[in-house]
């Protein structure tokens, strides 16, 4: 995670996001702490518009496409609300590079030989099945 100058996040992949298309969202995280988590806002949810995200066209063609139009991640699992800031930002920068990556094309195999030998013998099991169905003088 990269924080240059002029307040956006860059992620691996090379997208930026501005800090005007995060929304963030604070309350008070469930499970155990005792009576810190009574007190403390450090559930975090983090909204990202993706209308406002730049980077190479086809990564963020991409991203839109799987994404859609806004992603929400939500960290709780640290007591600190700073450490869930930092989780989220980590977990919405990585969803943002998972989508922006190009699906790898599918390069054509041949049928392995026994493939090819299980269907022949399955054609001549079927084929010998429906011949013992015929009546004898067909």
């Amino acid at each position: 995670m990269s924080d240059p100058p002029s307040g956006e996040l860059v992620t691996k992949s090379a997208i930026r996001i501005p800090q005007r298309s995060l929304s963030w969202r604070f309350s008070r995280s469930s499970g155990p702490g005792g009576q810190h988590v009574n007190k403390t806002d450090s559930r975090v949810e983090l909204t990202c518009d993706l209308a406002e995200i730049g980077g190479p066209t086809d990564s963020v063609r991409r991203i839109r496409a799987k994404l859609g139009d806004e992603v929400r991640v939500v960290a709780a699992s640290e007591r600190s609300q700073l450490a869930n800031r930092q989780e989220a930002t980590r977990r919405l920068m990585g969803r943002l590079d998972n989508a922006a990556r190009a699906p790898r094309p599918r390069r054509p195999t041949r049928p392995t030989r026994g493939s090819v030998e299980a269907r022949l013998e399955d054609k001549r099991r079927q084929s010998k099945r429906k011949a013992d169905r015929r009546a004898l003088g067909d």
